[in-house]
This record gives structure tokens, C-alpha cells and sequence, in this order.
């Protein structure tokens, strides 16, 4: 790919940017902040790892240059304010609506074909915002929460297994954030289900603590975090650029799959190089299906304080 832009160069941004750079995924990496010398600054260092770690993708700064970004094949959007001590993620929307909004409309300016991930929270609504904010196809605008909630639930599973998290296999739905849906019956250790080798106490408590896991991060720095949020980002973009046709829990608008309509949120997709390719309906029972629209209807609350700002 020629160009990828990451737009905030704050701590996500930042580390998108570099991963992509380490994955040599395009020709250029753009980094857009609205302060001034920030992106330029880290983009600069990045740059001077390219002869130490081996790869050749240019990383570039800029302030507010929305015209250095035109041509991008992936916009990643991770700019806003990020979660405070004590915050929801709903306190987070006023503020960050508008500035998806902002950052969305010059983006796609300059890049009219562009591919967009969302990491701005509250996630489900920002990624509604950008597309409305785009005017794009629902399939080339899509969010990034359920890699990273998967990532952490198989971190805290391969910790209590004492196994490598690459032999664990999860899935998880919903909202980005306390009512996400982790799915015990479609996580697999090797291929040999996971409640055929944890308690069920235990599985409970690292379901919660999956659901629980970007405050616990917040308690402990003060900020969000941004190692794995980053790397989630760029795995999404590596699938796209390489056209893996991965299987990936994605934040992505439904219109009509698992009977809900006219919102985003997280469910099993198809990523290759269009974009989200298909969303995968599976099996679910009553209690997971009940948690899943639990779910929406938590994600519907927030999109109305979106509805309500008149920002469309």
C-alpha cells in the first residue's frame, strides 16, 4: 500500500504508527496531530529505528496537513481525549463527537477510497459519527475493540492456563466497554474448549476482569492505554493491506444480522482488503443472546446523546 494515515499522535496513535512502520505495511505512515510539532517530533524518532529494526516505511509528521495524507488506502482515527480516573466512557462523547466529526471530513477530502478504523471512545458511537461524517459505505467504516477485548481475555486465560496465548482461540461481542459479550462456549485452547480446562469460578472471574479491562488499566496509569489498542489497529490494517481475510470481532454497522438494525457494534466479520467482507451471524443461546442485546441497548443510549447533539 502506498500511504496509511494515523490521525493522533497521542500514546494509541503513536504506537499504531510504529507498529505499522515495524510490519512495513505501506510506502508511507502519516501521523496528523493537532499539536503543533508533536507528530513531527515522534514521527522523527520512529524514523530513526527504520535502520536498527529493518524496515523501510517512511514515517512522516504533520499539524492539521490533511493534504499530505491524500491517497491514503487506511485512515485510522484515534484522536479525542482520552479516559480520565472515574470517567465512563459516555463522558467521553460530547468532546470527541465533535472532533471525529472534524478529523473525519478532512480526511476523506484528500482520500475519497479510503478504508476507516475508528479507536476513538466511546468506540461504538465514534465510529457511527465517523460514518456519518464520511458518507462512506458501511463496509469501509468500521471499529477497533473486540481484537483488543479478545487479546486481553486470552492474555488473562493463557496466564491462568499457563499455556501460549497463541494456542487460545476467543471470541467476544457487543459494546466496547462493561457490557461487552465474552463467549466461553467459542473459546478454544488448542482446539479442546476452555470449560474443559478451567473452573467455571474461575472463567467467571476472567470474564469480568475482560470486561473490566481498560479501567483497570486507567486505575493503574492514570490514562488509557496504548500498547495493545495500538497493535490491535495494525493488525486490523495488516489484514486489510495483505487481504488475509481474517476472522476478527469487529465494531461493525448491522442492518438486520442478529435482528438489530442501525447501529454498530461488536460482532465476528470477514477483514480483507475491501473492508469488512462479511459479518458472520453464529449460533448463540438464550443467555447470550440476551446479554447481546443487553448490549445494544447500552450502545443505543449513548448513540441518542449523540442524536441529540444535531451534529448530523
Amino acid at each position: 500500500m502506498n500511504k496509511i494515515t494515523v490521525i493522533g499522535a497521542g500514546n494509541v496513535g503513536a504506537t499504531t504508527a510504529n507498529v505499522l512502520a515495524h510490519k512495513n505495511l505501506a510506502k508511507e505512515i502519516i501521523l496528523v496531530d493537532i499539536k503543533e510539532g508533536v507528530a513531527e517530533g515522534k514521527a522523527l524518532d520512529m524514523w530513526q529505528t527504520a535502520p536498527v529494526n529493518s524496515y523501510n516505511s517512511k514515517v512522516i509528521g504533520v499539524t492539521n496537513d490533511y493534504e499530505r495524507t491524500a491517497g491514503s488506502g487506511i485512515i485510522v482515527i484515534t484522536s479525542g481525549l482520552p479516559r480520565k480516573p472515574g470517567m465512563s466512557r459516555d463522558d467521553l462523547i460530547a468532546v470527541n463527537a465533535g472532533i471525529v466529526k472534524e478529523v473525519t471530513e478532512k480526511a476523506v477530502k484528500y482520500s475519497p477510497d479510503a478504508i476507516i478504523i475508528v479507536v476513538s471512545n466511546p468506540l461504538d458511537v465514534m465510529t457511527y459519527a465517523a460514518l456519518k461524517a464520511s458518507g462512506f459505505p458501511k463496509h469501509r467504516v468500521f471499529g477497533m475493540a473486540g481484537i483488543l477485548d479478545t487479546a486481553r481475555y486470552r492474555a488473562f486465560l493463557a496466564e491462568a492456563l499457563n499455556v501460549s496465548p497463541l494456542d487460545i482461540q476467543a471470541l467476544l461481542m457487543g459494546g466496547h466497554g462493561d457490557t461487552m459479550v465474552p463467549l466461553p462456549r467459542y473459546t478454544t485452547v488448542g482446539g479442546i474448549p476452555v470449560t474443559q480446562l478451567i473452573d467455571a469460578e474461575k472463567l467467571k472471574a476472567i470474564v469480568e476482569r475482560t470486561k473490566q479491562g481498560g479501567g483497570e488499566l486507567v486505575k493503574l496509569m492514570g490514562t488509557s492505554a496504548w500498547y495493545a489498542p495500538g497493535a490491535a489497529a495494525a493488525q486490523m490494517c495488516e489484514a486489510i493491506v495483505d487481504d488475509q481475510k481474517r476472522v476478527f470481532p469487529v465494531c461493525a454497522y448491522l442492518d438486520g444480522q442478529y435482528g438489530l438494525n442501525d447501529l454498530y457494534i461488536g460482532v465476528p466479520v470477514i477483514l480483507g482488503q475491501g473492508g469488512i467482507e462479511r459479518i458472520i451471524e453464529i449460533e448463540m443461546n438464550a443467555e447470550e443472546r440476551k446479554d447481546l442485546d443487553s448490549s445494544a441497548d447500552a450502545v443505543r443510549v449513548v448513540m441518542k446523546v449523540l442524536d441529540d447533539m444535531k451534529l448530523f
